[in-house]
C-alpha cells in the first residue's frame, strides 16, 4: 500500500441570506425657478426650511456624527443654480432670462413605521422631486456573522469533496482570508449587501404605489487552503 501524500488545497466558499433592509435612503432634489440667482436661492432655501421642519415634526433630525442611527435623519449636501433653458417656437434651445435655484437633500429611515406619514409629508411639497430610493443593511447587522461562518463552512465542505476524491482527507486549515487575499481578482467575491432600489412617487397621488422594504441579499465569498492527506497518484 502507498504512503499517503499531503496536498494543498485551495477552494471558494459562499453563502447567502435574505434579510430584512435596516435603513431606506431616499435622495432628491428641491428646485425652485425666479427670475433672479439671489430670488431663486432665497425660494429654494425656504423650501427647505418648510420641508426640513415637517420632518421634525416626525423625529426628524439633522443629518450629524451622533445622529446617524436616528429614526429618521435629513441632509441638504449640496446647492446649485443655472440659466433655465427652454425650446422656443422654432424648436431652438434658447434662454428664458430665470434662475434655476436646485438643493440636493437626502433622508435616510431607520424606522419604518413612519414612512407612510413620511410620504405625506413629502406629497405635500411640489418643490420636490425624489429620484432614487435605495434599501440597506448595516455592515454590523447581527446576519452578517452567520453568513460568513456559513461561507467557512462551505469552504471546508467543499475542500473535504475534494479531499474524498484523492482519498483523503482534510488534515489541517492553512488559511481562511477575504477573496483576494490570496491572490486572485480582488474585485470578485467580497462580502456585500444586496440593494433593492425602488421608485417614489408622493402618497396621495392616483395609482402610486406604497413604498415598502425591500428585504436585502447578504453575500459573503471567501478563499481557504487546507491541507490534505491523500492517496499517492
Amino acid at each position: 500500500m502507498s504512503e499517503p501524500t499531503t496536498v494543498l488545497l485551495s477552494v471558494r466558499g459562499e453563502a447567502r441570506a435574505i434579510v430584512a433592509a435596516d435603513s431606506a435612503v431616499l435622495n432628491g432634489l428641491l428646485k425652485a425657478t425666479q427670475d433672479t440667482k439671489p430670488a431663486a436661492l432665497e425660494a429654494v432655501a425656504a423650501a427647505l426650511r418648510e420641508m426640513t421642519s415637517e420632518l421634525g415634526s416626525l423625529g426628524g433630525v439633522p443629518l450629524t456624527v451622533e445622529s446617524r442611527n436616528q429614526p429618521l435623519t435629513w441632509s441638504a449636501y449640496s446647492a446649485t443654480t443655472e440659466l433655465e433653458h427652454e425650446d422656443d417656437e422654432q424648436g431652438r434651445y434658447r434662454r428664458t432670462g430665470r434662475v434655476i435655484a436646485s438643493v440636493a437633500v437626502q433622508l435616510v429611515v431607520r424606522d419604518f413605521g413612519i414612512l407612510d406619514r413620511l410620504s405625506a409629508v413629502l406629497a405635500t411639497h411640489e418643490a420636490l422631486s425624489v429620484h432614487h430610493v435605495a434599501w440597506e443593511v448595516d455592515p454590523d447587522n447581527s446576519s452578517w456573522p452567520e453568513v460568513r461562518a456559513a461561507a467557512i463552512q462551505a469552504a471546508i465542505d467543499k475542500g473535504r469533496h475534494y479531499a474524498a476524491a484523492l482519498d483523503g482527507s482534510l488534515s489541517r486549515v492553512e488559511h481562511i482570508a477575504d477573496v483576494g487575499l490570496l491572490g486572485g481578482d480582488l474585485a470578485v467575491g467580497r462580502a456585500s449587501a444586496g440593494y433593492g432600489e425602488s421608485s417614489f412617487r408622493p402618497a396621495g397621488l392616483p395609482d402610486v404605489p406604497s413604498l415598502d422594504p425591500v428585504p436585502q441579499e447578504l453575500i459573503a465569498v471567501i478563499d481557504a487552503r487546507f491541507l490534505a492527506a491523500v492517496a499517492a497518484l
